[in-house]
């Protein structure tokens, strides 16, 4: 999953918050040791998400459909579209208005500026100027996202061909969406109860 997922799956803790939505910026277990407890709890639930995500049969069907044109970069896009289904579907999944809980999670995660990790902390005044987590609403947002993705990629990815993917197959993808999204909230819910 990607930002808007990670965030909205972090629960209510401030600090596991940012652990999740770092999560892809801290490598391995010696980073992790610099964080305190909630933090690294944040991290490890970003991890389980991710492979969660990465091997559920729903997740395959929508990843099957893309792999033959973007290879190992379809996991990464399919990422983009169910935060694109997310957004689009929000008032579904949480209370809170979406640009509400983009505002605050910004705000949070700044709060945090002295700990993010430097590659992170270069890339959030991007996201923010950006508004990523609203820009996903639209498919031209995630057409934006997925082409910053493929310049900064050393291979031809062609990610910033996807979103016609996305609008060819939007159904399909919507459909996949709406069977998986439910089980991982509930997977992450009982992974921050039993831990």
């Amino acid at each position: 999953m990607n930002f808007l997922a990670h965030a909205h799956l972090s629960g209510a803790d401030e600090k596991i918050l940012v652990g999740n939505f770092i999560g892809d910026f801290i490598k391995g277990r010696q980073a992790l040791n610099q964080f305190e407890p909630r933090i690294i709890r944040g991290v490890e639930l970003h991890r389980a998400i991710d492979e969660f995500t990465d091997n559920h049969p729903v997740v395959d069907e929508s990843k099957k459909r893309l792999r033959p044109k973007y290879r190992h970069y379809a996991a990464v896009i399919v990422d983009m579209f169910y935060d694109h289904y997310l957004a689009t579907h929000w008032a579904q999944f949480h209370t809170e208005k979406l640009e509400t809980f983009a505002a605050n999670t910004y705000s949070i995660i700044q709060s945090f500026s002295s700990i993010l990790p430097s590659t992170f902390k270069q890339m959030l005044p991007y996201m923010i100027r950006g508004n990523w987590l609203i820009s996903y609403r639209e498919i031209s947002g995630v057409h934006r996202a997925l082409s910053g993705m493929a310049q900064r990629s050393p291979y031809n990815s062609r990610m910033e061909q996807a979103s016609d993917d996305l609008r060819n197959h939007y159904d399909a993808f919507r459909l996949e969406f709406e069977q998986f999204f439910p089980q991982l909230k509930a997977f992450a819910e009982e992974w921050l109860r039993e831990t």
